[in-house]
């Protein structure tokens, strides 16, 4: 049987860390009749927070997926983390969403990890509704954060319900569209509510907001504005409609507000979801993709009875063996049957099938397109992997993940766990694709490599308590890159002469700086024949397999270009080996040449702090070579961005606490990179030979 695909919502809540989206969720949950006692946060026991490190730390880490029912709607909702050093897990719950829930603090306002998230959210395309939570909190103000997502996020919002009452005095919220008030009681119960006339201090304000909104919303449809300028009464199905349309189109975002925690004001947020966000047939359909990459023109339609086309968005390990969590995006799954992974060229079979609510699971027969389940004891797949029916095979769009700017080495403090340390990490690995480990070739060590300090802190937390594996940390390592200032002409001749055949390539070569972030480029000028085109991939390559060392302190050097502009060969001794030969010696001899620097990685460093302590923030941020861009005072304190070098960032959190006497906060996130001043170069390279030498 076909499940009526218009019927589902596919949903993420995401917000800045402490914002009250797990709250949320778990409020949401009470009210579709998951769960019979709400979880807290703040007591360590939210149902969607259930990895021990989310309870002790009270943030959310993992994104869980969990599926709910309202007004005969089924919501898929995926609670995703709000801490900057896990926004990768924002990313790739969006990838999967079809619509999402943007969650802000009252008094907070809109916080530098809600920025980044509602960029990823415009980057994918996903339409949203607006929640203010925490209403009864002080210094809450519901409009001033309105303003503050037109002018900071540069958005649109559509104002649906207002407050009634602020902070203690919160007790419910006007609902614009029927013109009716939701009161609820202080017993702490969501469904302790009644709905009565506006209060009659608030008459005109709801007058002027409703007349905003509609304003708002029939510009989305030509034959209901005509109707409304020319002075009809509208109903509130074809007010709804524009609504839809504009929400679903990203002309704006209708806004709402609340407290999570007292129960209050939830319910028109969920019925926001099913009025306003789009189901899963509603979407753009994803394009497929060849093995390359790229495009092929067709699409993954939502149709249950086309060819299976699924994507592999997550892997949790868990007690009952490593769950795939998947988003079906055409075609129909059901146990027993046997897929086929693009990404390997293998074929697994499904052994079982559950749906998730939090940490509890319900196994099911089969899903189909829209569905969102979890796939049990997959053996060979990975994050952004897509699962296809073998007979038809085709690959979606995969995901992006940006490279690490952090590395620990980590060794296992009790002799003989380095193979327990090895599998613990691989299965880690295999969870977030954020999360690197290698092993240094020159001193054998095991080294972690992820996206910030509390990233890496977690890590370690984890093969502590999950695993059983306690390890020692070593310094914090930051991830320079070396780069070029000169451009080089320069030839290298490659001669070897010895018994039999030879081997000779001759090149002229460019070598010039690229624009920051521009990588590696490589363009072959001969003319002529002097270097026979068979032979131009092969200096492409000697040159390409040689910037991932640098000739100052070993970093990847990037961002040049390298032109092939003449060069000579032999009939008989040249080869595709002898060009690159030539090319890898060339790299070797010109560089150096050609003013090499140091770059080292730039954060967008984002801090809170009250008033009273900003002269000394500011002062350690310049201590720390920050460059200040902005200073905005809030109703809470004030905010500082600034731009400051990772390597000075280590250990800032129990800095900061101590400056502000615990009460200061701060995110970050990679920006760019950055030439190091020449003191700092000197000393990275001083103790980078150090090391060598020791190891």
């Amino acid at each position: 049987m076909n499940k009526d695909l218009t019927r589902y919502r596919n949903i993420g809540i995401f917000a800045h860390v402490d914002a009250g989206k797990t709250t949320t969720t778990e409020r949401i949950l009470k009210l579709t009749g998951k769960i019979h006692k709400i979880g807290e946060v703040h007591e360590g026991a939210a149902t969607t927070d259930f990895m021990e490190q989310e309870q002790e730390r009270g943030i959310t880490i993992q994104s869980a997926a969990t599926s709910c029912f309202w007004k005969d709607h089924q919501l898929n909702i995926i609670d995703t983390p709000g801490h900057v050093d896990f926004t990768i897990e924002v990313y790739r719950s969006l990838k999967v969403l079809d619509g999402g829930i943007g969650v802000f603090c009252a008094s907070g306002g809109v916080e530098p990890q809600s920025e980044t998230n509602w960029r990823y959210a415009n980057d994918s395309k996903v339409a949203r509704i607006i929640y203010v939570n925490k209403l009864d909190r002080t210094g809450a103000d519901f409009f001033s954060v309105i303003k503050q997502v037109e002018d900071i996020l540069v958005a649109k919002p559509l104002i649906m319900v207002l407050p009634i009452g602020i902070e203690s005095e919160f007790c419910g919220v006007v609902d614009l569209l029927t013109e009716k008030a939701w009161i609820w009681d202080n017993s702490g119960d969501p469904m302790n509510y009644e709905i009565k006339e506006v209060p009659a201090d608030m008459a005109d304000q709801v007058t002027f907001y409703r007349e905003q909104l509609i304003e708002m919303a029939v510009e989305q449809d030509d034959e209901i504005m005509e109707k409304y300028l020319e002075g009809e009464e509208l109903t509130i199905d074809e007010i709804k409609a524009c609504i839809r349309k504009g929400t679903r189109e990203l002309a704006f975002f209708p806004s709402y507000c609340g407290s999570s925690f007292k129960n209050k004001g939830v319910q028109l947020v969920l019925d926001a979801v099913v009025d306003y966000l789009p189901n899963p047939t509603e979407l753009k359909p994803q394009p497929e993709v060849d093995l390359e990459g790229n495009e092929t023109g067709k699409f993954a339609i939502v149709d249950p009875n086309k060819p299976l086309r699924a994507l592999a968005f997550k892997i949790m390990d868990d007690r009952f063996g490593a769950l795939t969590f998947t988003r079906l995006y055409s075609g129909t799954l059901s146990k027993g049957d046997t897929v086929l992974n693009t990404a390997t060229g293998k074929s697994e079979r499904v052994s079982r099938l559950v749906e998730m609510h939090a940490n509890s699971r319900e196994e099911i027969e089969s899903a189909q397109a829209g569905d969102i389940v979890a796939i049990v004891g997959m053996k060979n797949v990975q994050t952004g992997h897509t699962l296809c029916d073998p007979q038809f095979p085709a690959t979606l769009e995969p995901m992006v993940f940006p490279d690490p700017v952090i590395s620990v080495s980590v060794t296992p403090k009790k002799k003989g766990e380095n193979e327990k340390m090895g599998m613990a990490l691989s299965k880690m690995v295999q969870e977030d694709p954020s999360f690197y480990v290698e092993t240094d070739k020159e001193s054998g060590e095991v080294i972690m490599k992820g996206m910030g300090e509390l990233h890496l802190d977690i890590k370690v937390d984890i093969l502590k308590r999950t695993h059983g594996v306690e390890v020692e940390v070593g310094k914090p390592q930051v991830a320079y890159r070396e780069s070029i200032t000169k451009t080089i002409n320069d030839t290298y001749i490659h001669k070897k002469q010895s018994g039999g055949s030879g081997q000779f390539a001759k090149i002229d070569y460019v070598i010039e700086p690229g624009e920051p972030g521009s990588g590696f480029s490589f363009e072959s000028k001969v003319t002529g024949g002097n270097v026979p085109r068979e032979f131009w991939p092969a200096v492409q390559k000697g040159f390409e397999n040689s910037i991932s060392k640098g000739v100052l302190a070993g970093f990847p050097c990037v961002d040049l270009k390298v032109r092939l502009t003449d060069g000579g060969f032999h009939p008989v001794d040249s080869s595709a080996i002898a060009f690159e030969i030539a090319a890898r010696a060339g790299y070797r001899q010109s560089i150096p040449k050609a003013g090499p620097q140091l770059l080292e990685p730039i954060m967008n460093v984002d801090v809170f702090t009250p008033e009273d302590y900003m002269g000394d923030v500011i002062g350690d941020l310049n201590r720390r070579r920050g460059m200040i861009k902005s200073q905005n005072s809030t109703p809470m304190g004030a905010r500082i961005k600034s731009n400051v070098p990772l390597s000075e960032m280590f250990g800032y959190i129990g800095d900061l606490r101590t400056m502000t006497s615990g009460r200061g906060q701060f995110s970050m996130e990679f920006s760019h990179y950055a030439p190091c001043p020449n003191n700092v170069a000197e000393e990275v390279i001083a103790e980078v030979k150090e090391r060598q030498a020791t190891s």
